[in-house]
C-alpha cells in the first residue's frame, strides 16, 4: 500500500515534513491539556510519600486537582467533538462499479501505471474539475470496505479498517461527455497519482486532524444544534479555530507538496496527450458556464430543470466550433469515442447530474413535482421559452395596471381591451416621442419634474402630477398598488435606482416601472413555497443530502441579482416576442450559446436587444417600431398571456 517511492520525490518529502509539523501541533495541544493533570499527579504523589506535607500543599493539591479535572473534561469534550464532527463533503453523484465497469477499469489501469493505490470509488460532480476526496469518516455513510477490497491492492485486505480505504475520485461530469477516452485518462492521471501521498500515515493523520478541526468549527457555529450549550459551543469553537490557525500554513504547504508529487509522478503517463487535453478543459469550462447561465438558468426559474445538461454542453461546444473559427479543430474530435461511453447508462447518470446541478446552482428541490419537473431539450422552446415570455409579459401588464396606465384598445380585435405591445411602447416613450408611430397611443403621465400641463378627462394623469405626491419615481403611489403597503418613511428609492451605474440615464417612467417590476418579482419569489427538506432519519444516515447543508442552497449562485433596468429590458423583450409569435407567426427557439431566442422565418432575431435598450434607456421607440414594421409584427393587436 505504501510502496510509492516517497523518498525519490521532493514534493512528497515536503508534504510529509509539513504533515509532521501539523501532528506536532496536535501533540502540543495534547500536552497542554495533560499538563495540569501531571502537576496534580506530582502533588498527590508528594503528599502520599510525605515529601510535601502541610496545609499549604494540601490546598495546592485540591486546587490543582480540581483544575486538572476540569481541563481533562474540557479536553475530552473537545477531542470527542473533533473526532465525531462530520467533515464537509462535496455533493456528488455516486457511480457504482456495475454502472461503469469500463470507467473503473480505466482508473485501475491508470493507478497501476502510476504505481499508486486505486481510488476506493468514483463519483461525478456537475462542474469542470476533478479531485480526490476522503470519505472515510463514519458519518459519510456505509463502510467503504467492499469498494476498497475490489479496487485496493491485496496488501490492504488484512486490515478492514475504514481509514485504510483510498480516497474517492470525483470527476467533473462535463468531462465525460465532451472529452474523448484518451483525453480523460490524461486529465485524470495527476489526480489519481495523488492517492500515493495520501496513503502515507502521517499525511493521512494530518488531513484527518485538519478536517476534524474544520468540522468542529462548523458544528460549534451551528446555533441550532446546541441552543442550551452556547457557552460550551463557543469555547469549543474558539479552541478549534486557534488550532486551525496554528496549522493552517503547514496544511496548505502539505497540500501543495502532495499536488507537486502527484504532478511529478504523472508526467510519465500520457504527457503529450495531456497538453492537448488541457485545452479541452478550458473549452469545456467555457461551454459549461455558458450553458448554465444562458440556457439552464431560465428553465430553473420557470420550475423546469433540463435533464440532459451534459449532452447539452456537447451541443453548445459543437455550435461554438461552428461559429468560431478558432474552435473548428475541436469538432474533428467528435468522431472518436467519447468518455461517456464508459458508463453503462449515460442518460440516467446525466439526469442525476443535471438535477444535482439545479440544486447546487439554483437551490431547487431534491425531487420532482408539479412545480419542479424535468424538461427535454426538444421540449425546451415550448415548456420554457414560450412560458417564460408569456409569464414575464403578464407580469409587465399587471404592473402597468397597478401604475394606472390606460390600455390602448383595438376595436378590430377579438378582445379590444386585451394586453398589447403598444401600451408598453407608449408608456415608456418620452413625451416628445409618445405619439410617433401608434394611432392608439395615449398620453403617458408626465414626470414630476416636467412642467404641469392639462390632460383630457379620458387620460390617467399619473400620480406624480399631483402636488404633494411622492417625488420618488419608484415609490408606490396608491395604497392598493400591487396589494402592497407604501414604503416606510426613509426608504430611498432613488438610492436603489442609482445602485445601477447607468440608472441616471433612465427616464422617470422607466425607473418607476423598473422599480415596480423588481418589487413584484421579489414578492412572487417570497410567496413561492419553500423547497421541501429531504427526509432524514434520526441517525443522519438517510442519504447523500444528509452529508451536506441543504439549508445553504444554492451553494454556488450563477449570477448576481439582476438590476431593475435588466429586469425591465427582459420583460419588454418578452412582450415583443409574444407579439411576434401571436401576430407574425414567429416561434420560440433554443440557442445553445445564448439561450431562449426568437425565430422569425426560421432565422434567429439577433438585432432585437439594441432596439429594446433604446426604448428602455432613452425612451425612444423609433428603432423598435421600425423593426416591428419590417417583420410585420402588429403591436396594437392583443397577445395571449399565461
Amino acid at each position: 500500500m505504501t510502496g510509492i517511492g516517497m523518498g525519490s520525490e521532493t514534493g512528497a518529502q515536503a508534504a510529509r515534513a509539513r504533515a509532521v509539523a501539523v501532528l506536532r501541533i496536535r501533540g502540543r495541544a495534547l500536552a497542554v491539556a495533560l499538563l495540569p493533570a501531571a502537576a496534580a499527579v506530582i502533588l498527590v504523589a508528594g503528599g502520599t510519600s510525605g515529601h510535601l506535607p502541610g496545609p499549604g500543599w494540601d490546598a495546592a493539591r485540591a486546587v490543582v486537582s480540581a483544575v486538572a479535572l476540569v481541563v481533562l473534561i474540557a479536553a475530552g469534550v473537545i477531542a470527542l467533538v473533533v473526532a465525531r464532527a462530520r467533515p464537509a463533503v462535496s455533493p456528488t453523484v455516486p457511480i457504482a462499479e456495475d454502472a461503469a465497469p469500463d470507467l473503473y477499469r480505466l482508473v485501475r489501469d491508470l493507478a497501476d501505471r502510476l504505481d499508486v493505490p486505486a481510488p476506493s470509488a468514483i463519483a461525478l460532480t456537475p462542474d469542470c474539475d476533478s479531485w480526490l476526496e476522503d470519505r472515510t469518516h463514519p458519518a459519510h455513510g456505509p463502510p467503504a470496505r467492499e469498494e476498497r477490497d475490489e479496487l485496493a491492492d491485496p496488501s490492504g485486505a488484512r486490515r478492514p479498517h475504514r481509514r485504510t480505504a483510498a480516497p474517492v475520485l470525483v470527476i467533473g461530469s462535463p468531462f465525460l461527455w465532451w472529452m474523448r477516452v484518451g483525453e480523460l485518462r490524461a486529465v485524470l492521471a495527476p489526480v489519481v497519482a495523488g492517492t500515493g501521498p495520501s496513503a502515507h500515515p502521517d499525511i493521512a493523520a494530518a488531513r484527518r486532524f485538519v478536517r476534524g478541526l474544520d468540522a468542529a468549527v462548523a458544528t460549534a457555529a451551528d446555533r441550532g444544534r446546541c441552543p442550551a450549550f452556547r457557552p460550551a459551543c463557543a469555547g469549543i469553537g474558539w479552541v478549534a479555530r486557534l488550532l486551525l490557525r496554528s496549522c493552517r500554513q503547514h496544511a496548505a504547504e502539505m497540500e501543495r507538496g502532495v499536488a507537486a508529487a502527484a504532478a511529478e509522478r504523472a508526467q510519465a503517463v500520457d504527457y503529450g496527450v495531456r497538453i492537448v487535453a488541457q485545452e479541452q478543459v478550458g473549452l469545456a469550462y467555457a461551454g459549461w458556464d455558458r450553458l448554465l447561465t444562458r440556457v439552464a438558468l431560465p428553465a430553473w426559474r420557470m420550475g423546469r430543470w433540463p435533464s440532459r445538461l451534459d449532452a447539452g454542453v456537447v451541443a453548445a461546444l459543437t455550435e461554438l466550433s461552428r461559429r468560431d473559427r478558432l474552435a473548428e479543430g475541436f469538432a474533428t474530435r467528435l468522431g472518436e469515442r467519447p468518455a461517456c461511453d464508459l458508463l453503462e447508462e449515460p442518460g440516467t447518470v446525466d439526469e442525476a447530474a443535471s438535477l444535482l446541478a439545479a440544486r447546487l446552482f439554483h437551490g431547487g428541490p431534491a425531487e420532482c413535482g408539479p412545480d419542479w419537473a424535468p424538461v427535454d431539450w426538444s421540449e425546451y422552446p415550448e415548456e420554457v421559452v414560450d412560458r417564460k415570455w408569456r409569464t414575464d409579459a403578464a407580469r409587465l401588464h399587471r404592473v402597468l395596471d397597478a401604475l394606472g396606465v390606460r390600455r390602448a384598445p383595438d376595436p378590430t380585435a377579438h378582445d379590444p381591451n386585451g394586453p398589447t405591445l403598444s401600451r408598453v411602447l407608449d408608456h415608456l416613450a418620452t413625451p416628445d416621442r409618445a405619439d410617433h408611430g401608434s394611432p392608439h397611443a395615449p398620453h403617458a403621465p408626465q414626470p414630476a419634474d416636467a412642467p404641469h400641463t392639462p390632460h383630457s378627462g379620458h387620460e390617467d394623469p399619473g400620480p406624480t402630477e399631483h402636488p404633494g405626491a411622492p417625488q420618488h419615481p419608484g415609490a408606490p403611489q396608491h395604497p392598493g398598488d400591487l396589494h402592497a403597503p407604501a414604503p416606510e418613511t426613509g426608504t430611498d428609492w432613488d438610492a436603489d435606482i442609482d445602485a445601477d451605474p447607468d440608472a441616471g440615464a433612465d427616464t422617470p417612467r422607466t425607473a418607476a416601472l423598473a422599480a415596480r417590476l423588481s418589487a413584484e418579482l421579489a414578492r412572487e419569489e417570497a410567496a413561492a413555497p419553500p423547497a421541501p427538506a429531504p427526509g432524514t432519519a434520526s441517525s443522519g444516515q438517510a442519504g447523500p443530502d444528509a452529508l451536506w447543508d441543504v439549508g445553504a442552497l444554492p451553494l454556488f449562485p450563477l449570477q448576481p441579482p439582476r438590476t431593475e433596468r435588466e429586469l425591465l429590458a427582459d420583460h419588454v423583450t418578452a412582450m415583443v416576442c409574444c407579439a411576434a409569435m401571436d401576430t407574425a407567426g414567429a416561434q420560440p427557439g433554443l440557442d445553445w450559446l445564448d439561450g431562449p431566442t426568437l425565430l422569425v422565418g426560421g432565422e434567429r432575431a439577433t438585432d432585437l436587444a439594441p432596439r429594446v435598450l433604446s426604448l428602455v434607456e432613452d425612451g425612444d421607440p423609433g428603432p423598435l417600431r421600425a423593426w416591428l414594421s419590417d417583420l410585420g409584427i402588429r403591436p396594437e393587436k392583443p397577445v395571449r398571456l399565461v
